[in-house]
């Protein structure tokens, strides 16, 4: 640890409370400034997606574990539901539901209140740390360097001096505005127009409810309607329905059951038909998912960091948002053990971050691409990779050797490419093809056998 060191994050969100259980372990002093008021508040104002389900991929799950031993237990224990992927979940893609079988993925679903309220007394347990209410205003420094950042609270904007800020502010960053006035670089941005559309609605779970079997369900369709319902604290069912491009779920009660009864999995109208409502409908909107290019500028200045949405905010219909960020924190741990005062952290970082993000965003890119109203670049490689995931979602709905591997790629265990691997790809291109898929009965019971498949090692 660096002693009579102070590092500033601005933002309490997941992303923000990350980046300070690792600074914590390299700085004497680590600072929170979150603008919203923390206390009693069920949903914070500036975080109104809270209101909607969100999905731990089990790649930030591990991660999250690593830096707060006992994490998934402890959420256990709160209320949330801890299931493995396949075994105790539901999941529907591409209109089909994925055979179930064991992946060993565990999938941790809980209310964005919880999982934030978990993380937050965890993160200010950790010496050294501390949480203030304020809203961040501007850097001060220069192009080679921030010194500090100004953020205005109870007794106006104040100066606050520190050795390293970052910025966790989410994707309503003021970064890039941040850094011109500062004379630097600001970093390029990509961006695709999904016009996602969502609405949720909590409803009490009975006993018995789905056959007692299961407790998270989720879907995604070929026509980019979706949702999920997933068994939160308090017994309840969480419901989110979603749609692409302007096709977005309406919220009074008979519009939202009949948007229902148009996805894939029937579990989630039968919940929404049968179930007592404890709520009314909440809508949210997201345009458009977009990556700022840090890890391309040519200079950075010293004493500032971007991570999280932030960094790169995702379609959230893919849930990648909250691991990104864990796999980000990791990447802030693996560069300030090479030197915390290092005059080339924020390059080393933005590096290390970048491929991070190029990961997801490939994955979550190409989803949002193969929907025809979706702008943006297809390439021939583009073409062909969609193909081929198309391919693998309907052989996943059969056989369980790639049902397995598709979903530790989606959940950022294992790389893209071991859909590629022979073994996978020659049951992907024989069970794939439209004319050999089954037709899902819903009712869990695939019209293949379910001879087990042995599994290659995770290279």
């Amino acid at each position: 640890m660096s002693e009579g060191r102070h590092a500033v994050v601005l933002g309490a969100g997941i992303a923000g409370l990350l980046a300070a259980r690792v600074l914590s372990d390299y700085f004497s002093q680590v600072t929170i400034f979150e603008r919203d008021s923390v206390e009693g508040a069920e949903v914070r104002r500036g975080v109104p997606q809270a209101r909607h389900l969100h999905g731990l991929l089990d790649r930030g799950r591990t991660i999250i574990e690593q830096l707060y031993p006992g994490f998934t237990s402890e959420m256990a224990s709160c209320g949330a539901t801890t299931a493995e992927a396949l075994i105790g979940t539901r999941w529907y893609v591409g209109g089909l539901r994925v055979v179930p079988t064991s992946t060993g993925l565990t999938s941790v679903m809980a209310t964005r209140p919880l999982l934030e309220s978990v993380l937050r007394q965890r993160t200010l347990a950790a010496p050294g740390v501390r949480l203030c209410e304020g809203a961040a205003r501007g850097l001060i420094g220069d192009a080679d360097r921030v010194r500090a950042v100004s953020v205005s609270g109870e007794y106006g904007a104040q100066a606050h001096a520190t050795d390293l800020v970052v910025d966790a502010t989410g994707r309503g960053s003021r970064a890039p505005v941040w850094l011109t006035a500062l004379g630097a670089q600001a970093p390029a941005e990509d961006r695709l127009e999904v016009d996602l559309g969502y609405a949720s609605r909590m409803f009490r779970r009975t006993p018995g409810q789905l056959g007692g079997h299961s407790s998270v369900i989720i879907s995604t369709g070929a026509n980019g309607r979706g949702g999920g319902a997933i068994r939160v604290e308090g017994d309840r069912w969480h419901v989110t329905l979603a749609g692409m491009l302007g096709d977005h779920p309406p919220t009074d009660p008979i519009g939202f059951a009949a948007f229902a009864s148009t996805i894939a999995a029937p579990d989630i109208h039968e919940i929404v038909t049968t179930s007592e409502p404890l709520d009314d409908a909440v809508p949210h909107r997201f345009r458009s998912p977009v990556r700022r290019r840090f890890e391309r500028l040519d200079a950075v200045p010293q004493g500032f960091l971007v991570l999280g949405d932030a960094f790169c905010s995702f379609n959230p219909l893919y849930a990648q948002g909250m691991a990104v960020a864990a796999q980000q924190a990791l990447a802030l741990r693996d560069c300030l053990s090479d030197g915390p005062d290092s005059a080339d952290l924020p390059a080393r970082f933005y590096s290390a971050a970048g491929k991070v993000v190029d990961v997801a965003w490939q994955l979550a890119a190409g989803a949002d691409l193969s929907h025809p109203g979706v702008l943006g670049p297809r390439t021939a490689r583009t073409r062909l990779t969609n193909a081929y995931v198309a391919r693998v979602h309907r052989a996943a709905h059969v056989d369980p050797l790639v049902a397995r591997t598709f979903m530790r790629v989606a959940n950022l265990i294992e790389p893209s490419t071991a859909l590629l691997r022979p073994r996978v790809a020659g049951r992907i291109m024989l069970r794939g093809s439209s004319s050999t898929a089954a037709v899902s009965d819903f009712d869990g019971q695939p019209s293949v056998d379910r001879t087990p498949i042995p599994i290659e090692p995770t290279r």
